[in-house]
């Protein structure tokens, strides 16, 4: 799919997105949710399924954060206070530990809460607010967004069918 440059295609990949990445997990036994069977964000680790989840929840709820912040003219640090960008492995370990103890429906409702509320931040923005200038060093709004919301879900979503083919669940 293309990068999004218009506010129309940023909500068709998010949500499109979604949707696949939902109907993967949706197909999940709740057992094996907690299987750390997955390579994992930082190299040399392992995470689960609802670790998988958490980091998606965990980057578009901060995601919503980061704007929130601007609406009220508040500083934001980037990417999360006590966080440099060469620190995600470290943000992602946050992020699992987050929602370590939801159980999995929760934390699948987590995840569809947080792309709800970013869609309704970005219908409530026109192509200009998200296209037409930097908001965060050269990056428009609306590719931050995509950054961590429609790319990360179709990551996602093939990281969890090469786990289903190599443990017999596709």
């Amino acid at each position: 799919m293309a990068v999004p440059q218009t506010k129309a295609e940023l909500l068709d990949a998010i949500e499109t997105g979604f949707a696949k990445l939902k109907r993967e997990l949706d197909g999940i036994a709740p057992e094996r949710f907690a299987e750390p069977s997955l390579d994992g964000h930082a190299k040399g680790t392992m995470i689960s399924v609802g670790d998988l989840v958490a980091y998606l929840t965990g980057w578009g709820e901060l995601v919503i954060k980061w704007i929130e912040r601007d609406e009220q003219g508040l500083p934001t640090d980037f990417p999360e206070t006590g966080y440099k960008w060469n620190e995600l492995g470290r943000l992602a370990q946050k992020f699992y530990g987050d929602y370590r103890a939801l159980p999995p429906a929760e934390r699948l409702s987590r995840l569809t809460a947080s792309k709800n509320r970013l869609v309704a931040l970005i219908e409530a923005r026109d192509d200009q607010a998200l296209y037409g200038q930097a908001w965060y060093g050269k990056w428009p709004l609306g590719r931050m967004i995509q950054f961590n919301t429609s790319s990360p879900y179709a990551n996602a979503r093939r990281r969890l069918r090469t786990w289903k083919k190599a443990k017999g669940a596709a």
